[in-house]
Parts: C-alpha cells; structure tokens; sequence
C-alpha cells in the first residue's frame, strides 16, 4: 500500500471513530435489504434526524451507497416522495500498518497452484516465474530513469507497499511484507520475495541493482545493492 493510499484508508476509517456512525455502519451492513432513515434510526436508538445525518456523512466518505425508491411501490400524483435508502458500498478498506502484502502473496499463490495443476510444471518453479514477472512489472514506471538510481528505487517500492530507505547508496526494506505468513512458512515466503524483488531489479532498464537476501529481525529478508554508475 503506497503512503496515499494509506493516507485515504486512514481518512475513510477515522470516520467510524464516532460510535453511532459504526452502529449504523454496521447495522445497514448486516441487513438483506436497502435501509431507510427510520429503520437505521430504530435499530441503532437514534433519532431520524441524527441517523440522516450519520448516514450521509457514510455516503460522502464511499462507506455506504444511497439510492432513491418509493417504499408504497405507489406511481403518479399522491404517491409521495421517493424514500432515501441505504446500502453497504461494494468498496473494500484495508489498512495494515506497517504495509503488509497479503493478498498479492495469495495471488501469486493460487496461480502458481492452477497453472500447475494444469501442467505447468514444479510448483515452486511456477511460484519463482510469477514472482518475477510481477516484479518485472512493478518495474516498469523506472522507465526512463532520471535522477538517483537508489531513490528512484525507494519511490518504486515505497508506491507497492515496502517502508523503503537509501543507506550507503543501497536500498534498505524496513518491513516484511508476509510478516504474518513468513513465522509459519519462512523459507517459502522469503523465496517468493526474493523472486519477486529480483524480477524488479532485473528489469530496470538502466540495470545497476541487485537483490540480496540479507536476513534482518523485523525487517524485510532482502536488501537491494545499487551499484554506482
């Protein structure tokens, strides 16, 4: 997760720091139906005035959806106003901090998986091949390079989720970004992101980085030398 992201997650989640803005949350979440303002009202024990309120400021932060219907199912003259109705919004908020990547690592593992069962060879072969190409991928806004070869990188990386850092001209990782997974499951983890950060650094155009493991209690496994140009 880039800083901006963070940044927006962080704004999007101070919004339920109010108590009835999460009992309403909650409450439209859990219902199997769009929610009006008099029923969000009565299951949270608000009053309508207070729910409307909550209720939009939801909408404004994309936390809820709103939508317009007559409840009567009445048309014409006399039939009324439309009602204002709720609903969860389809959107998803995450916030890990520090920055974690555990839905890329499930990704790359499921489609190592599939492609191996459907014949495409060792799994973790197939692990090391997605690995790199998307490292490869996370490469590819480097190009054209201007400026600091070992800053470029730390922005590169910063932007898809690791806490990056120049020291001596390296690139340092403060995070591991499968903390969570590498207590189980070290050697396995540890190998896709060294896979994947040497697909980055073989795929900068200009080349001059290496990916190293270089293991560090609480940080990530890998280091990036820089070589001076």
């Amino acid at each position: 997760m880039s800083d901006d992201d963070a940044d927006g997650a962080m704004a999007v989640l101070s919004t339920l720091v109010d108590p009835v803005r999460r009992r309403l949350y909650r409450f439209v979440g859990a219902q199997d139906h769009a929610v009006g303002r008099d029923e969000a009202a009565q299951g949270v024990g608000v009053s309508r005035s207070t729910a409307a309120f909550h209720l939009d400021r939801l909408v404004e932060k994309g936390l809820l959806e709103a939508e317009f219907r007559r409840l009567t199912g009445r048309q014409g003259p006399g039939a009324g106003r439309p009602a204002k109705l709720y609903r969860r919004s389809p959107q998803e908020i995450s916030l890990s901090l520090p920055a974690r990547r555990y839905e890329l690592a499930a990704g790359l593992l499921a489609a190592a998986v599939t492609e191996t069962a459907g014949g495409g060879g060792p799994v973790e072969a197939v692990l090391d091949g997605l690995a790199r190409r998307r490292g490869a991928d996370m490469a590819a806004p480097l190009a054209p390079l201007t400026g600091s070869l070992a800053q470029a990188v730390s922005d590169a990386l910063g932007a898809e989720g690791y806490e990056a850092r120049t020291a001596d001209g390296d690139v340092i990782l403060s995070n591991c970004p499968f903390s969570g997974l590498v207590a189980d499951h070290s050697e396995l983890m540890c190998r896709v992101n060294l896979a994947l950060l040497e697909g980055f650094s073989e795929a900068l155009p200009q080349g001059g980085v290496t990916a190293r493991v270089q293991p560090n209690a609480g940080a990530c496994c890998v280091r990036l030398e820089v070589r001076a140009s």
